[in-house]
Formats: C-alpha cells, structure tokens, sequence
C-alpha cells in the first residue's frame, strides 16, 4: 500500500510540474525551436529527478534504525539495466539537442570551403568611419531575406539596412514572418545583442561580423540591449526590435528614406546618462557570396 501511494504521489508531482512548464506561445521560429528542447529535456529529467530521490527516501526511511549495515550484493543484470537505460537517455538528450543546435535559425554558421553546400561566406563593407572590409557575415539563401547590419557601440545601437541605405539607431524593425539576417558588429569593445523574448543572442565582435537568422511569428515590439558588460554605460544600451506586418514594414521603409535615410526612436542613454541618436555616415551593406 505504501509503494502505491508513492509511486501515485510521484505521478502527481510529475503532473504538475508538467503544467507549471507550459510554455506560452513564442513569437519567432528561434525561440519556438529552444523551448520545445527544453520542455523535451524536462520532461525526461522531471521523472528521473522523482525516481531518484523517491529511492533515497525510501532507502533513509526503511534503514534509519539499521545498525548492522551490510554491503551491498554484485547484481549484474541491475548494472546492464541501468547502464543501457543511461544510454539510451543521453542519446535521446544528445540528438534532440543536435537537431536544434545544427539548425541555422539557431546556429548559422558560414563554410566557404570549396563546394560547401551550407550559407556561403559573405563580404560586408562599411563606410571608412565605422570599420573597413570586414567578412564572417552569412548571406541569405532566400530571395524575398531582409538583411540588417546592427553596429554596436560605446553605448547604444546603428541599424543599417543595405536595400534601402537608411540608418536607425533606437528601433530595429523587421516584417513578421519573413526570413531576417542581422549582421551584428562593433565599432569599439565587445559587446551582444539579445532579444529574449525571440530567442536572439549574438556577440558584437570588432573586426568581424557575427550572423542571426530568424523569423519572427508574432508582430508586437520586444525589448533589446546589450548583454556583454561593456563599461559604465552598459546599462543604458537598450533598443526595441519591432516586427510588423509587411505592408507596415515597407511603410516604414518608405517613411525613413523620405526623411532622410536617417530614423531615431528617443535614442540611445550614453554614459552620462543623456540620450544621443547615432547619424554617422554608414555606407550600403550588401551581403553577397565570396
């Protein structure tokens, strides 16, 4: 009666705990592909986790009073059962892991090997103020791709976007359900953009570009900052990432070329606590093949 009771009082918890987890729904591709891991992995570590230290209770209670501990007896069909059982388990965390973390929306990595059938490298160059000549970018592979080069600095942000040579420096905004490309960089230390609610992180890195692919899947605005301590500013470099319907999008597009190739949205704080939008002069962007 007591083993049935523990066992139910096991299965309950891991109900529970079942329905605490539920994630809500994500709002980009990226984010989608990291909590449906991470709910897979709980939900295999969660009844794993209750066995154990079921069998510890069980084992403290029933020989608390034992005086006379004995060694435990060799029971080779117990070790194979364990040992495949291991197996089994971290194989399953293993692939589960590989297939997302192989994904480009999550790692996007360029090959320019010779006949390499992953993203080609891509060349990026910026105007001779910011950085010059600068590779490590990924270009897209789909035609209808919006690509963003999002230059960090000392402290706030520059959104450049190629097609349409304009410059933002407090909003990036990119159309829902579209492939984007963010070519982050940095002009001075390092630094990271991080959206979390998309599921983006990326270091900014002088000297090189580092690529996001991802697709958004709920239009709204999203908190952005910096996430690489990066002085007595760092705290103060915020942004938002906005994703709107494509038709908004091009709105949007059209409204910064008309006012000059130039957008701010309240700027970024500087280190002395003001607030500066950024207008150098960046020149186009265009990611293409090596």
């Amino acid at each position: 009666m007591k083993r049935t009771r523990l066992g139910l009082f096991g299965l309950l918890v891991v109900a529970l705990l079942s329905v605490a987890v539920e994630p809500v729904a994500a709002q980009s591709i990226n984010e989608r592909m990291i909590t449906n891991l991470n709910q897979s992995l709980l939900y295999v570590a969660i009844p794993i986790t209750v066995l154990v230290e079921a069998i510890l209770i069980y084992t403290v209670v029933k020989y608390r009073n034992n005086d006379d501990p004995q060694p435990t007896r060799e029971n080779r069909r117990l070790e194979i059962t364990w040992t495949i059982t291991t197996a089994i388990i971290l194989l399953f965390v293993g692939l589960a892991s590989f297939v997302v973390l192989a994904n480009p929306y999550i790692s996007l990595v360029p090959d320019a090997a010779p006949g390499s059938q992953s993203q080609p490298q891509a060349q990026q160059q910026v105007g001779a103020d910011v950085l010059m000549n600068q590779s490590g970018a990924t270009a897209p592979l789909e035609e209808n791709a919006v690509e963003v080069e999002a230059i960090a600095y000392q402290w706030g942000w520059t959104f450049h976007y190629p097609e349409a040579d304009i410059n933002s420096s407090g909003v990036l905004a990119v159309p829902n359900g579209t492939d984007v490309y963010i070519h982050t960089t940095s002009t001075d230390v390092i630094h990271a953009i991080h959206v979390p609610e998309l599921g983006l992180k990326q270091d900014a890195i002088p000297g090189q570009y580092n690529t996001i692919k991802t697709k958004a899947t709920e239009p709204g605005t999203y908190q952005l900052y910096c996430a690489e301590y990066c002085g007595s500013g760092h705290s103060g470099m915020l942004a938002n990432m906005t994703v709107m319907p494509e038709g908004e999008y091009q709105a949007w597009l059209d409204e910064q070329t008309s006012s000059g190739g130039n957008a701010s949205a309240g700027g970024n704080a500087s280190a002395d606590g003001n607030t500066s939008s950024n207008t150098s002069a960046i020149g186009a962007v265009s990611a293409k093949p090596a």
